[in-house]
């Protein structure tokens, strides 16, 4: 993601059910990821619903995803996780992998998922994306609520 976001619409969240999808690896960083995604997406009005479920690490994100969809209808999808490089490079594959599923998904199912995992190569980029000057959960909250506006649009339901 670019360090300049587009600027905010307001959008209200009134009419959609979303789904967020949170690993627990790197707690403390998914919570506070978790909270701003949350606020954001509360900002201006309470969704419809906003379901969280939670799975062991990011490479599971995909498949409750899939879980959710194929279960009820929602408006948007998000995959939220934190993926930190440790002595090997697992990191890039469980980040491509799970990124490759996601989008995937998304185009079967005709629904918006926001792959909203980080991936960074130590704790302080993490840290600096979710609980820093770089606010990447506002981001996927306001890209989920952009998404499920035009998915709303174009979806005859």
């Amino acid at each position: 993601m670019s360090q300049s976001p587009p600027s905010d619409k307001r959008i209200d969240p009134s009419g959609f059910t979303i789904g967020i999808v949170a690993a627990c690896y790197n707690e403390d960083l998914i919570e506070s990821l978790l909270d701003k995604v949350a606020a954001g997406i509360c900002e201006n009005g309470e969704p419809a619903e906003l379901l969280v479920e939670r799975v062991p690490g990011s490479h599971e994100i995909p498949c409750a995803v899939n879980l959710m969809l194929n279960a009820r209808p929602f408006s948007c999808m998000i995959g939220l996780g934190v993926v930190i490089k440790g002595a090997t490079s697992h990191h890039h594959l469980v980040a491509e992998s799970a990124g490759n599923a996601l989008q995937s998904l998304s185009l079967s199912q005709g629904v918006p998922v926001i792959n909203g995992i980080i991936v960074t190569d130590d704790l302080s980029s993490a840290e600096e994306r979710i609980t820093g000057r770089l606010d990447r959960g506002s981001e996927f909250a306001r890209a989920a609520l952009e998404m499920a506006q035009l998915h709303e649009k174009w979806t005859k339901t």
